[in-house]
């Protein structure tokens, strides 16, 4: 099955997730997941409709925003960073989704070229408090968007998050859910706030019910990951 085959299945798993969502997002954007993928994999996804792509491992995905440079493909950073890092993602990305401290945050903002628009970020968020995931619990995170409120360079868009595997959905259901009002009620606090990114491969459906609208989709686009 070839990857355009493979993004139209998608978006109609998408469109029938949401129209049995309560929540009736009005759209679901579909980030497609390239990290270990080929810049030739990227363009066929891109000759699909997908101008949205994200990246976990630095150098290979700098190698690839040169390579697809003639494309107008929106980039977003979704891995751990380390502050050696920062420069270039400030530098290269259009979002990061893994913000997860302010030392992280300050220098995203210093670094980030004048020229540039605003670099749109995403809390990561565990919620779950999971001792071998990143992320900000729930008091973090609050400091966290008050400070990129205050920054020029930044613009806070929502939360990442990245819940504990479950195979069956009632489980996964509740998992997003509780999520879900987490995002609403800091919604009433910070109303910049307009993305919920959650939801992958094995639980998108789940996802997207329960209030999800941006789902990061590696594996069914372009199958197992590459080993790096």
């Amino acid at each position: 099955m070839t990857i355009a085959n493979k993004v139209q299945q998608i978006r109609g798993r998408i469109e029938t997730a949401v129209s049995k969502s309560p929540f009736r997002q009005q759209h679901v954007r579909l980030l497609a997941v390239s990290k270990t993928h080929s810049a030739s994999a990227i363009q066929a996804a891109y000759e699909s409709d997908l101008t949205e792509f994200g990246e976990s491992y630095l150098q290979e995905a700098i190698d690839k925003i040169e390579q697809c440079k003639h494309l107008p493909i929106t980039w977003h950073f979704i891995g751990p960073i380390q502050s050696n890092k920062t420069r270039a993602i400030a530098e290269n990305f259009d979002w990061v989704q893994s913000i997860d401290r302010e030392k992280i945050l300050l220098r995203l903002n210093d670094q980030r070229p004048k020229e540039s628009t605003q670099l749109q970020i995403c809390i990561q968020a565990n919620i779950f408090n999971e001792d071998q995931k990143q992320g900000a619990d729930l008091t973090n995170i609050r400091s966290l968007l008050d400070l990129a409120m205050d920054l020029p360079n930044i613009k806070p868009r929502g939360l990442m998050v990245i819940p504990p595997m479950q195979t069956d959905y009632e489980s996964q259901s509740k998992q997003f859910a509780e999520v879900y009002k987490i995002y609403t009620e800091l919604q009433q606090d910070y109303p910049v706030l307009d993305t919920l990114s959650m939801g992958m491969s094995g639980d998108m459906q789940a996802a997207i019910i329960n209030g999800s609208n941006m789902v990061r989709i590696g594996t069914d686009i372009f199958g197992k990951r590459n080993k790096k």
